[in-house]
């Protein structure tokens, strides 16, 4: 007995369970399990949290809570990244066969028919990270709401014949460690900020150096398992491919020709060298996240162009044969840099208009 049957498989009861919530569920609540499955367990409805979480802390009056609610918001987003880059490794490395690849023919399956990449749920993973950014700043009674919803989002995969038990569980098991890890890095950044102004330089630094070391991870391991023009679905509306880009981000001016390869590569190495120049004369905390978000994502590119002759791009969203231009994770940061940068643009507008409108105007 190997260890998939004794840790995924157990010994036949992870099946046995499946077949038995799947064939107690009723026709009348598929549409409950559709709900809960492509809508409130989605995670591409994590923008929409974020976007909650942030105008819930604008709205508080009472400062303490403002800033616990945007430290929750931090820890999400944080342990969403960690979260689906442990999930995305975990369904391709092992690529667990689903129910209806298992039991052939499923009544209850809701969208497209998927037979790979089971292990873990990343519906699940995702119920879970929202209702563990949300836990401390809730009481008892949303407490237990949150639950249900955990609850109702893993029932909902298995009923419509997406997961097995075991996917739920683990997928809850990894946001719960993603969590707690971002909970940790937070605490960590927060001591480092507390402790001088000049450690600020190093976090900025350190955060664009993640950001190329996991940009050029992902491209190097889809260049080995994947090869070039592959596309393997994982959702109704997106696919990881294989493609190689020489132009700019999201494919603009591909095509330009060979000047473009040291071209596009100088520019963004000029970048960098202006964005390492305005960290080092100390920015504010919305200003350092853009500024590192946006060198890193800079670097990443460059050394593909430099290394590769091309950036490699394997994000490929769509919706209805329209096709995204495929992207990758330095164009994902370099886009949250430029919100970083426009939130603090609008942040410190109306801080500048607040003061202005408290200075005493002159009497004759």
């Amino acid at each position: 007995m190997n260890w998939k049957a004794i840790l995924y498989d157990w010994g036949g009861l992870n099946s046995a369970l499946f077949q038995l919530v799947y064939e107690a569920t009723p026709p009348i609540l598929i549409p409950l399990a559709w709900i809960f499955s492509n809508v409130l367990g989605n995670y591409w409805t994590a923008p929409l949290v974020m976007l909650g979480l942030w105008a819930w802390s604008r709205s508080t009056a009472a400062a303490d809570h403002a800033l616990a609610i945007r430290r929750q918001l931090l820890q999400f987003v944080i342990g969403f990244g960690i979260a689906i880059a442990i999930a995305s490794i975990l369904k391709f490395w092992l690529d667990f066969p689903r129910p209806a690849a298992v039991f052939g023919h499923l009544n209850h399956v809701l969208g497209t028919v998927e037979e790979h990449y089971s292990l873990p749920s990343g519906h699940s993973t995702y119920a879970a990270l929202v209702a563990g950014a949300l836990w401390p700043l809730t009481g008892v009674r949303h407490r237990l709401a949150l639950v249900a919803y955990v609850v109702l989002v893993g029932w909902s995969r298995i009923a419509a014949g997406m997961h097995f038990p075991a996917d739920v569980l683990a997928g809850w098991g990894i946001a719960s460690g993603s969590l707690a890890l971002a909970g940790s890095l937070l605490t960590m950044l927060a001591s480092a900020w507390r402790l001088t102004r000049l450690r600020a330089i190093g976090i900025w630094y350190g955060l664009a150096a993640a950001v190329l070391f996991g940009d050029q991870v992902a491209k190097a391991a889809v260049s080995l398992f994947f090869g070039y023009g592959d596309q393997v679905a994982v959702t109704p509306f997106f696919n990881l491919v294989h493609l190689k880009n020489n132009g700019a981000a999201f494919s603009l001016l591909a095509g330009a020709g060979s000047w473009a390869r040291f071209g596009f590569a100088a520019l963004a190495l000029g970048v960098s060298i202006w964005l390492i120049r305005l960290l080092r004369q100390g920015v504010s905390k919305w200003e350092g996240v853009g500024y590192s978000l946006i060198l890193g994502g800079a670097l990443g590119n460059a050394v593909d162009r430099l290394l590769r002759g091309a950036v490699v791009d394997f994000l490929d969203f769509h919706w209805h044969g329209a096709h995204w231009p495929a992207f990758n994770l330095a164009d994902v940061a370099i886009s949250l840099g430029a919100i970083c940068l426009l939130s603090a643009t609008m942040h410190q507008g109306k801080r500048d208009v607040a003061v202005s409108g408290q200075i005493p105007m002159k009497t004759p």
